[in-house]
Parts: structure tokens; C-alpha cells; sequence
């Protein structure tokens, strides 16, 4: 089974309070609690992919500790608190690879990796009868205002983008890009279709107040 998730930012105290507000009493019990979270899904034979900021520590050795507790078999997309990745200290093989963008398949479907979220990306509207064939799945932005414009665009695009389906009906084409911001799942890695059902049901409770006029 392959899982997705970003943002996990073990050892970043500093969101307990701001910015995410996590609310956990320390980084001790929110690191624990992440792990606690992600050993709950993740099994030794599945895969993740961390679309970037696993951990804010400088420090290798305090990386190392933590990918050994957790089950899987990991993959990094780089984001920008990834700095650990450049410590002698730290072991670069606990990842199965380390990239700062990637594409890979899943399931017959194409998906983009970047910690960043990609407006225009590659199979942007690759679209059959049954679906879209492209994902773009994200992080970086966590649940700030930036992701209310994500989501902006996202209506807009889904709003003027029209496709003539194999019977000759003209069908919306949604943009499909999915913060997989790990709160949003409850700091569990989660596979791709879990995603899309989670990110369509998030996305329809924006507020109207939260647009942009």
C-alpha cells in the first residue's frame, strides 16, 4: 500500500502555539502522538511519500531516531525546513530516495509530487471517462490563508475548463490538487483515493466569507 502526507514538522515546537496551534503540551507528546498515528495505518511492506517538512531539527542524529520508530518504507520530497537531509550526522538511506519533484504512477493515474503547490502542472487535464488521470498533491501551505487561494483557483479553473467525454457530453474538468497537510488527516499518512475523498469534502466547507471577491 502506498500512503501520502506533508507537513509533519516533528521537533517544531513553535506550532503548538502558533501558526497551526496544535495544542499539544509539548514537542515530546506531539512527536509521540505522530508516531503513534502514523504506526496505527503504516505496516514495515508499505510506502510513504512525505511531500516535504518531516522534521524542523538541524540536528541528524535526532532524525534518524525518529524515521527508525516509524513503519514503512519512506520517500522525501525536499521542503524548505528540510535541512537535516545536508548533516553528515544524518543517515540519507532511511529514505528510499530524496527528491525535490517527482511524478511517479498509482494506480493507472499519474501523480505530481512537490512540497510546493503547482498551479499549472503536467496532465493538468488529461481526463478520460472515468475521471481525471493526473493528481498534483502538495503541502508548504498547511491550513493558512495561501490555502484559501489554492482553493480559489482551484473553482475558478474547475468553473471555465469544459471537456467533451467519449459520448459527446460536455464535463466540468476539476483541477485535482490535494494539500495533503497532515492535519487534515489526523496525522495519518493516507493513500491516494482516501485523499481525494477527504480533500472533496474539506474543500466544500469553505466558507463563502473566505473567497476572495
Amino acid at each position: 500500500m502506498r500512503y501520502y502526507i506533508a507537513d509533519l514538522h516533528f521537533c517544531h515546537g513553535n506550532l503548538n502555539d502558533n501558526m497551526d496551534c496544535r495544542g499539544f503540551s509539548s514537542v515530546e507528546e506531539m512527536n509521540q502522538h505522530m508516531i503513534d498515528k502514523w504506526n496505527s495505518r503504516v505496516r514495515s511492506n508499505d510506502e510513504v511519500v512525505i511531500l516535504g517538512d518531516f522534521c524542523i531539527s538541524t540536528t541528524g542524529k535526532e532524525v534518524n531516531e525518529i524515521l527508525a520508530r516509524l513503519k514503512g518504507r519512506k520517500y522525501l520530497i525536499v521542503g524548505n525546513h528540510d535541512k537535516y537531509i545536508e548533516r553528515r550526522s544524518f543517515d540519507q538511506s532511511q529514505f528510499k530516495w530524496i527528491e525535490n519533484y517527482k511524478e511517479i504512477k498509482d494506480n493507472k493515474r499519474k501523480v505530481i509530487l512537490s512540497h510546493y503547490p503547482i498551479m499549472c502542472y503536467n496532465g493538468q487535464y488529461h481526463f478520460d471517462s472515468e475521471g481525471p488521470k493526473t493528481y498534483m498533491l502538495y503541502g508548504h501551505v498547511h491550513n493558512t490563508y495561501d490555502e484559501v487561494l489554492v482553493n480559489n483557483y482551484i473553482k475558478e479553473v474547475s468553473k471555465h475548463t469544459r471537456h467533451i467525454d467519449n459520448l459527446g457530453r460536455e464535463v466540468t474538468v476539476p483541477c485535482q490538487m490535494i494539500n495533503c497537510f497532515c492535519m487534515f488527516s489526523d496525522y495519518v499518512p493516507l493513500t491516494l483515493d482516501e485523499w481525494i475523498e477527504v480533500d472533496k469534502k474539506r474543500r466544500e466547507k469553505f466558507d463563502v466569507g473566505s473567497s476572495i471577491s
